[in-house]
């Protein structure tokens, strides 16, 4: 089994939309009972809370159901957890390598651009809390593109 955990800020708007889209490629192939997935926040503040409205109905558009509550990512026991800690801009990977405590963790760290095959030139996901309709489109544009790459990926290895 394949264990996911992606990453962002507040866990409100690009990790739980990673996090729903890859349920709905893995449940689409079958595969669910060979991978777990989930997501978290390096920011503590919207623990318990829904993703953001936003994100929701622009993903609901997609057909995607974002309805999983935001949570902190916990070093210590997401490390043991997950095979693959996936950040979804360059501060969220700084601060997983900051916490990560050995090269075996850091190991688990990606970006979530580094899956793009069709978006190669998004040298992260932006967060689209501050902007408008176009930032929360082109998050879901690129997160699926990353996440069929990523699940090839896992297919690999």
């Amino acid at each position: 089994m394949k264990r996911i955990l992606f990453v962002c800020l507040g866990n409100i708007c690009r990790s739980p939309g990673a996090e729903a889209i890859m349920k709905a490629k893995v449940k689409e192939r079958g595969m669910e009972r060979e991978f777990f997935i989930d997501s978290a926040g390096l920011y503590s503040g919207h623990s318990g809370s829904l993703p953001d409205e936003r994100m929701r109905r622009h993903a609901a558009r997609r057909g995607y159901c974002l309805d999983s509550r935001a949570r902190t990512f916990y070093a210590m026991q997401d490390f043991a957890d997950f095979d693959l800690i996936i950040g979804m801009d360059g501060q969220n990977i700084h601060q997983l390598k900051r916490l990560a405590e050995n090269e075996e963790e850091r190991k688990k760290i990606f970006k979530m651009t580094d899956f793009c095959q069709d978006m190669k030139g998004y040298e992260e996901v932006p967060d689209p809390y501050y902007g408008g309709d176009k930032g929360f489109e082109l998050v879901l544009d690129l997160l699926e593109d990353a996440t069929e790459g990523l699940y090839k990926y896992c297919c690999k290895t």
